[in-house]
């Protein structure tokens, strides 16, 4: 355990900013889900709504500093590679 107290602040800092990094994490990863789940049935409508709302909370995730600009552009390129590959 640290003895500094600029130490502990630091740990106390990290926690904090962990935990908000796994809720961001955690809230992309159902949003993600829901697209593939959209595409899985074949409903392309409802496919279309879940990546924009996908696509907002990869952006929000990006610009918060969770990901990385470029992991987002990938994610975000495949869902809509996926969406857009449903006949």
């Amino acid at each position: 355990m640290a003895n500094i107290k600029s130490a502990k602040k630091r740990i106390l800092v990290i926690r904090t900013k962990t935990e908000r990094n796994k809720a961001i994490k955690s809230k992309v990863k159902t949003y993600v889900k829901k697209v593939n789940a959209a595409v899985e049935s074949g409903d392309k409508e409802a496919a279309k709504a879940a990546l924009i709302e996908a696509t907002s909370v990869l952006d929000k995730a990006c610009t918060k500093g969770v990901y990385h600009k470029n992991t987002v552009s990938r994610k975000v390129s495949r869902l809509a590679a996926s969406v857009n590959k449903m006949a």
